[in-house]
């Protein structure tokens, strides 16, 4: 017998503004306490310095969550240079003090354009990727350092956006940043490899997602605003926040099946279906344009189940 979900089964995705100090799970539940989820998940994690767009997955919407997870970001940041931390942002142990004499404007703009396109880099061990099952910031607290392989990852857009020369007591020059770029880039390790290049070393002083995948902070809802209408019991208002199942998959073609061809789809079987693409990935959609779900184009240009939603 099937074990009865605790919860309602809400479905959609949130754009939820992260708060600083607060981690992403930690985030992720008080969201789903508020709307009584069944099912709920994020899109990757954000470090407990950061702000900004976090996108949450309900229900039916986890199933495509992958998606989000490989999706382009882009932020703003404010490097502090001078100081090298631990774990290359601010919340990590001083580990060193430098002069920063020279640290001027030109310079980081043109630091900044080492860093642009097709870059290799070495996760931190600051990160939430795990090894051997074990997230690496764990390992890290315990002062434990493993190989880690070097990987590669793309920056599309990377510019200053202020710069000032001396912020402080101690005078350290500041930068804030701009950064577009693929899945799975690290900004800290941005920041303190540019601080290494300009020879004072630097760490992550601020960090804010402004994008994710197709959601911006335009879209983003903090948890005030979902603690404010949960208390007025208004669950019309705080469902009216999510944005649809499809929403993160917008990117992909989309093909209308008949009603006959919707039925053997939902049942597992590829089916025929006008409009197809060559190839690839395509959302599905009934006569009544209903969602439901990800197929495949085959060789043989028929369209196949590839993630279907529950549907009643």
């Amino acid at each position: 017998m099937a074990k009865n979900r605790r919860g309602r089964a809400v479905n959609g995705i949130l754009v939820l503004h992260k708060p600083a100090g607060q981690s992403s799970n930690r985030s992720l539940q008080i969201a789903k306490r508020l709307y009584n989820a069944q099912k709920a998940g994020h899109t990757g994690s954000l470090d407990p310095l950061a702000t900004g767009v976090l996108p949450l997955c309900f229900g039916e919407a986890t199933k495509f969550a992958g998606f989000l997870l490989d999706a382009d970001k882009a932020y703003r940041s404010t490097f502090q240079f001078g100081v090298i931390t631990a774990s290359g942002d601010a919340d990590g142990e001083v580990l060193e003090r430098r002069a920063t004499t020279g640290i001027i404007e030109a310079a980081i703009v043109s630091g900044l354009q080492a860093f642009s396109g097709e870059i290799e880099q070495v996760p931190s061990m600051f990160s939430a990727l795990k090894h051997q099952g074990q997230p690496l910031y764990k390992l890290a607290r315990k002062g434990i350092e493993v190989e880690r392989k070097v990987r590669q990852v793309t920056v599309f857009e990377i510019y200053l956006e202020a710069f000032r020369p001396a912020v402080g007591i101690d005078g350290c020059p500041e930068a804030d940043v701009y950064i577009r770029c693929s899945k799975g880039t690290y900004v800290r390790s941005i920041a303190e490899d540019l601080g290494l290049a300009l020879g004072c070393g630097a760490h992550v002083k601020a960090l804010h997602r402004v994008q994710a995948g197709p959601f911006d902070e335009s879209r983003a809802v903090t948890l005030e605003q979902l603690e404010s209408l949960r208390a007025a019991d208004d669950l019309e208002a705080i469902d009216a926040l999510l944005q649809p199942v499809d929403a993160a998959l917008q990117d992909f073609s989309s093909v209308v099946l008949e009603s006959a061809s919707e039925f053997y789809m939902l049942r597992g079987n590829p089916v025929q279906a006008a409009g197809l693409p060559l190839e690839g990935i395509v959302r599905l959609y009934t006569e009544d344009r209903e969602f439901i779900g990800i197929g495949e184009v085959l060789e043989d240009g028929r369209v196949g189940p590839k993630r279907l939603i529950a549907t009643n």
